[in-house]
């Protein structure tokens, strides 16, 4: 499977990565996914990215998980 992350505006809409100027990975594991929206969040939520949602493949792992501090 695939790990991924699929990104929201903040209405819940899905965000094609490239309409907001990303390129999240497909991971091969759940760390790595983790790990890369740990190091990019602030520059996602920069760019319009208000939630994340992780996908192992087509199954939805948890989210919607949101960007800004409360």
């Amino acid at each position: 499977m695939s790990w991924h992350w699929r990104l929201e505006d903040p209405t819940g809409a899905t965000l094609a990565p490239a309409a907001v100027g990303v390129e999240p990975p497909q991971s091969d594991n759940q760390g790595d996914a983790e790990s890369w929206l740990g190091e990019n969040w602030r520059e996602l939520l920069d760019r319009g990215v208000a939630t994340v949602t992780l996908f192992d493949g087509d199954t939805e792992v948890y989210g919607p998980m949101g960007l800004a501090a409360p």
